[in-house]
């Protein structure tokens, strides 16, 4: 070391000695814990849906009741008169579509699948609303 360095650490030496430790309030660490809760306290949000369970009833029943008049109001093809345009189109759509069979398993997968996820999105939302509740 040099001599220019060992003078600076001598003087440094002798501030620390004459200078006392310094010691926190008795009641600091409850300022500081009482702080942080307030911090934690500003960063939790409430999570709030998009959209309200209300609402959501509200669809639900909407779309029961279409359901319901369509089942029970519905009109068959022979009570109203189709023009030339319509059957066209119709009988394009019935060729286009006519060579298509699916199997009964088929039907019951394009059923059953879209309740499952339907299902599974319930139960995992509960899952994650339980696991990240504080």
């Amino acid at each position: 070391m040099r001599e220019s360095d060992k003078n600076i650490e001598q003087l440094i030496d002798k501030m620390m000695a004459e200078e006392k430790l310094q010691s926190p309030s008795i009641d600091f660490t409850s300022k500081i814990m009482a702080n942080v809760q307030i911090l934690e306290e500003k960063k939790l949000k409430a999570y709030k849906p998009l959209i309200s369970k209300p609402i959501w009833i509200s669809i639900g029943l909407a779309i029961a009741a279409l359901v319901i008049y369509v089942s029970l109001f519905s009109v068959s093809e022979t009570d109203f008169k189709i023009d030339e345009v319509g059957k066209l189109y119709s009988d394009r759509m019935s060729t286009a579509f006519s060579g298509i069979h699916f199997s009964k398993n088929i039907l019951y997968a394009i059923l059953i699948v879209p309740i499952m996820i339907l299902i599974q999105v319930g139960i995992l939302k509960n899952y994650f609303d339980k696991k990240y509740q504080l």
